[in-house]
């Protein structure tokens, strides 16, 4: 029997061991179910695709309450478009802390009804209270819905051997943006103001959204992208391979070829962490044809969403390789993001 994690999403072990073989009532209309790595459920409802994605009310008041609230719908919606589905409805709870103010709640509320009215998100239900021992930042949940047609949607199951991955605006996004918002003066101190600004501006490059929107525009599986993935804990190493073990594909990536935003690897190396193997919200991973490929990467980069072709997936007696300074070696999943202890060490560190 697998052993808990230290912290942050159970292990592939844990969820096969003890929430796979539980789901409930059966239900023939469920074209997605649960599955590891992957981050949204599809079913068919009145002759449409409907996708459906849950993830935590994640409010980080130290980013400052703007900032914290457009992070926290972001997170939701990114999730939501790798089904290559246009996210329609949001559902929210929200289980606040005592401490919260009207005026937090205003701004904070304010900046996630502008967000999903950019999105063309509708609230649709919710849940709104303040209770003690609720603390920050898990204040809720919520799950962001999407509907399209059902030859619209993407999924790892239409991935076959030869598609190629493409990877959205590198390593350590989320990482970066985080250390960014919480601890300016410290990076700021290292290396100078210009690079803390270019940090600071990889705070809103933390959403997937239009990345999606974008690749899927060229088209979908045999005609274009196959199946998309958030690059959230355990970074790109993770989720790399989490795409190819739901397709049940191998996976062939070369390091060099993966783009690098400004500032990434100067924060990460402050704070101690691999940026590979490190949280990314906002890097997106794509599955596409190989006839494909350089037109996605061109849609995204009329958009200024740095991207590259940076392998492919492999038959599966292959496995997981990954390709550094020439050498190859096997390509592994983090299993812990150091992300989390690099983060908290800091706080303590340097705020105390």
């Amino acid at each position: 029997m697998a052993d808990m994690p230290e912290i942050g999403k159970i292990s592939p072990e844990i969820f096969s061991e003890l929430i796979y073989p539980r789901l409930g009532a059966k239900n023939k209309s469920v074209l997605v179910g649960p599955q590891h790595g992957v981050d949204v459920g599809i079913t068919e409802i009145g002759g449409k695709a409907v996708s459906f994605t849950t993830d935590p009310v994640f409010i980080v008041p130290e980013y400052g309450w703007e900032r914290a609230a457009w992070f926290a719908i972001h997170i939701l919606a990114s999730d939501s478009v790798t089904s290559g589905l246009k996210p329609r409805y949001l559902c929210i709870d929200l289980n606040l802390p005592m401490e919260i103010t009207k005026q937090q709640l205003e701004i904070s509320w304010d900046i996630i009804h502008r967000e999903c009215e950019k999105m063309g998100i509708t609230v649709i239900t919710g849940h709104t209270a303040r209770y003690e021992g609720c603390h920050y930042p898990m204040v809720g949940g919520a799950t962001v819905i999407g509907v399209g047609e059902l030859d619209e949607y993407v999924n790892p199951r239409f991935c076959k051997a030869g598609d190629k991955i493409i990877i959205t605006k590198g390593p350590a996004i989320e990482a970066t943006g985080i250390f960014a918002a919480m601890l300016p003066q410290v990076i700021e101190k290292e290396y100078g103001k210009a690079l803390n600004e270019k940090a600071q501006q990889v705070f809103y490059k933390m959403s997937v959204v239009e990345d999606a929107m974008t690749a899927v525009g060229i088209g979908v599986r045999d005609k274009g992208v196959t199946a998309m993935h958030d690059a959230t804990e355990c970074g790109i190493w993770g989720g790399l391979y989490e795409v190819a073990q739901a397709a049940g594909l191998g996976v062939r990536i070369e390091k060099e070829k993966i783009v690098v935003e400004e500032s990434v690897e100067e924060v990460c190396k402050l704070f101690g962490i691999d940026p590979y193997a490190s949280i990314s919200e906002g890097t997106l991973l794509i599955a596409c044809k190989a006839n494909k490929a350089d037109e996605v990467v061109g849609a995204l980069k009329k958009k200024d969403i740095k991207a590259s072709v940076v392998g492919e997936l492999t038959k599966p007696e292959m496995g997981m390789t990954l390709v550094e300074g020439g050498k190859e070696k096997k390509l592994v999943h983090p299993i812990v993001d150091p992300f989390w202890r690099a983060f908290y060490g800091a706080l303590d560190k340097y705020k105390s």
